[in-house]
């Protein structure tokens, strides 16, 4: 009688391990993509951006819609979009940023103001979502860091839009440089504690 009531419960832990597995997996590769996207961003920032308005105004406008996407699809794979609040309020307000940064493009001072407000914003996000993932997933701590420098560094890009110089693209890449370093020790913290 105990054996039969213990298989089922076995088989329900075993069953729960596999999801918890997959979830864990999952979530690894995708801050392994974040990671990846952020540092191609950045290159391109410090490159060809550095000498081409052109593209810097499309990876300005592109790099918070980038993000806007990025949580749509972790929100979508994470439960959908009730269970995952700060995921969606960021997808709203990174695609409102895209346009607003498109729309002061042409005043660089200004749109660095809108994008800072951004980073403040969904620095915040980030790491009431990591808040959130530390007791689910572990190995939240890099994402913690991240949004609370990605907050700080709104701040800075705020004042940083107040001078009277011109800000360019190659102020904001380390930004996003230091966020795929943040990204990249997250899945890589979650790899090594799958393996453990």
């Amino acid at each position: 009688m105990n054996m039969n009531l213990q298989a089922p419960r076995e088989h329900s832990r075993s069953s729960k391990e596999k999801q918890e597995s997959r979830a864990s997996t999952t979530l690894r590769n995708y801050y392994f993509l974040r990671a990846s996207i952020a540092f191609a961003w950045a290159a391109a920032a410090f490159t060809v951006g550095a000498h081409s308005q052109g593209v810097a105004v499309g990876l300005l406008i592109a790099y918070p819609l980038w993000d806007a996407a990025a949580n749509l699809g972790d929100a979508r794979r994470s439960g959908g979009f009730a269970l995952n609040m700060t995921q969606t309020i960021n997808v709203a307000v990174s695609a409102a940023t895209a346009v607003g940064v498109g729309a002061f493009i042409s005043n660089m001072n200004r749109a660095l103001a809108v994008f800072g407000a951004w980073a403040i914003f969904a620095g915040a996000l980030q790491l009431v979502t990591a808040l959130r993932r530390r007791k689910t997933h572990g190995a939240q701590w890099a994402m913690v860091l991240s949004g609370a420098q990605s907050a700080l560094a709104g701040g800075f890009f705020i004042k940083q839009s107040l001078a009277i110089e011109t800000p360019s693209i190659v102020d904001i890449a380390p930004y996003a440089a230091f966020g795929g370093f943040y990204f990249l020790i997250s899945a890589l913290a979650l790899l090594f504690l799958r393996k453990r």
